[in-house]
């Protein structure tokens, strides 16, 4: 930045030189100054001096020309990189956070912070902030010049424009403040409108309803975009008003300088050193009213987003931990009480019971009693409000949360799988090269999948779509049952995992899984009896209670 202005402070400065030579040749050959250059190119006529001039005041025009270029390529490398480093960070944060944190929120609200206000902290943050530094140091560079050159009227021009700058900002701040405001949450509504369009995509078919869908996203899709487009006008708009005054101004100062008993050959020189300033020197000044008005139209997108910059990250993020937490005992809840928020009622009350390693514990209840979050407590993602989780004698705290999970798998029953191959799928979150080919064949046919795969052009090479949507609903929980597998981990958890499997299937599968290793530890929610026939005990959950029964009993 700081190049850059000397050389415009030089390309303004070379042009009084050079029209002087055009003007009045003999006004430079005859200065004292002029005389070590003529010696040294060896120049005897005022006409020579011409072709030096004009090449020196073309060189210096090229290198301020090239020179902002080259400012302008570094400036945007360096905001789309800050751009990309305040994206990936949202993400890991985001990632990081508990699960009770996910619950609460709408999804919507992390992708359009990830994505769209991430691009505009970009577009109305970062890059006007340095094209603003940038603009700064040449304003302060091009009036230096222009100041030397002259005073009075330097002083005249930047008072008129400052002034119509100062009442364009004071008229419009409010507007474009709300504006701010509309597009931070308009953009979020937008993403949440195409979510809930393409998510429901089979019902909306369905009941034809695409219409509705349609009208919800056009009426979002249009409030966002005519506050963004006024914002655009509020910034650009001035521009016409300041080059016209920029032209009279100029007209002015040409009049003026010719009635001076100089004459015009004097005034020329002056007058288009002064234009040039002014042709450089406006368009900055636009550019520093343009930044301000990005800077305040993109304000609580920013604020948005460096809330979900501000999202705490886990101990473990730091200090990363791969011991194994001990377990060689039981699973015990202590006086375990949980709700999903203070006005919300209890899930869990009072909750008291142990499960011993290697045993295999079935889960019963209606629906919302309460089962899929005892399962969630025990896998670490939600914490108890009151009372707490022992594992063998160490009690589960965020401090040792990720040793314990590293003993878990967990199937649900909606199955959750990247757009890409079987394989991929099942060793989740590894490499490809890194996955074992022999463990990946061997869980495939504990979870009764061979076949199918087998079966495929691709096998385990086939792309499943996006959510598995190729597959069926029970090659999705078969999938989901190897992935479990492929872990190794020794305390697998069930969520209504063989829902969509046939008995002869599930009962396959089962028997696998239970065969799958000599200590495994398997918690089963299920609504289908015959699942949890080889369960030592049966935990009912009724009104946020518990009780403990034999499968006997309840068949």
């Amino acid at each position: 930045m700081i190049i850059t202005s000397f050389f415009e402070v030089l390309s303004i400065g070379a042009v009084i030189p050079f029209l002087v030579v055009l003007a009045s040749p003999e006004l430079i050959f005859n200065h004292n100054l002029a005389q070590p250059f003529n010696s040294f190119l060896n120049i005897t006529s005022e006409q020579q001096l011409l072709l030096p001039i004009t090449m020196v005041f073309a060189l210096a025009i090229f290198f301020a020309g090239a020179l902002r270029m080259l400012l302008l390529w570094v400036t945007m490398r360096l905001s789309f990189a800050t751009g990309a480093d305040f994206s990936i960070n949202i993400f890991r944060r985001t990632l990081y956070q508990p699960y009770k944190v996910h619950v609460a929120r709408n999804s919507s609200e992390i992708i359009n912070g990830i994505t769209s206000k991430t691009n505009t902290v970009i577009f109305n943050i970062i890059i006007p902030c340095t094209l603003m530094i940038n603009g700064l140091f040449l304003m302060v560079s091009i009036l230096s010049i222009l100041l030397f050159i002259n005073t009075s009227m330097t002083l005249i021009a930047i008072t008129g424009f400052g002034l119509l700058y100062f009442i364009v900002i004071k008229t419009t701040r409010k507007l474009v403040t709300n504006n701010s405001e509309f597009i931070a949450s308009g953009s979020t509504e937008l993403i949440k409108s195409l979510q809930e369009g393409l998510g429901g995509i089979r019902d909306i078919l369905i009941d034809g309803v695409q219409e509705t869908y349609c009208k919800n996203y056009q009426t979002s899709d249009m409030r966002l975009r005519r506050a963004m487009g006024n914002n655009q006008f509020i910034g650009e708009s001035p521009r016409f008003a300041i080059e016209v005054l920029g032209v009279i101004l100029i007209a002015g100062i040409a009049y003026t300088l010719t009635l001076q008993e100089s004459g015009l050959s004097t005034a020329i020189p002056v007058l288009g050193a002064l234009a040039l300033g002014a042709q450089r020197l406006l368009p900055v000044l636009h550019q520093e009213y343009a930044g301000w008005t990005a800077i305040k139209g993109g304000e609580a997108s920013l604020r948005d987003a460096l809330d979900l910059l501000d999202q705490p990250l886990p101990e473990h993020f730091y200090k990363p931990n791969n011991e194994l937490m001990s377990f060689n005992n039981h699973i015990k809840f202590d006086n375990v009480s949980f709700s999903y928020g203070p006005e919300m009622p209890q899930v869990l009350k009072n909750i008291n019971f142990s499960i011993k390693k290697g045993s295999q514990v079935g889960f019963l209840g209606i629906t919302g009693s309460g089962k899929s979050t005892l399962l969630d407590m025990i896998m670490g993602l939600l914490e108890p409000e009151e009372g707490s989780l022992i594992i063998d004698e160490t009690t589960l705290s965020e401090k040792n949360n990720r040793s314990w999970q590293r003993h878990i798998a967990h199937v649900p029953q909606f199955i959750f799988l990247s757009d890409c191959s079987i394989e991929e799928n099942i060793a989740f979150g590894i490499n490809k090269e890194d996955i074992n080919q022999e463990r990946l064949k061997d869980v495939s046919q504990k979870a009764q999948l061979t076949a199918v795969i087998e079966s495929l052009p691709q096998k385990y090479k086939t792309i499943v779509g996006e959510q598995g949507v190729r597959l069926s609903g029970g090659q999705r929980q078969r999938i989901g049952i190897a992935r479990a597998l492929y872990k190794q981990a020794n305390v697998v958890i069930l969520d209504e995992a063989t829902s969509a499997l046939d008995t002869k299937t599930e009962s396959a599968v089962m028997d696998a899984i239970e065969k799958s290793s000599e200590n495994l530890t398997l918690l089963i929610i299920a609504h289908r009896l015959s699942t949890l026939k080889n369960c030592s005990q049966i935990i009912q959950l009724e009104e946020s209670e518990l009780s403990i029964r034999k499968y006997k009993d309840i068949s």
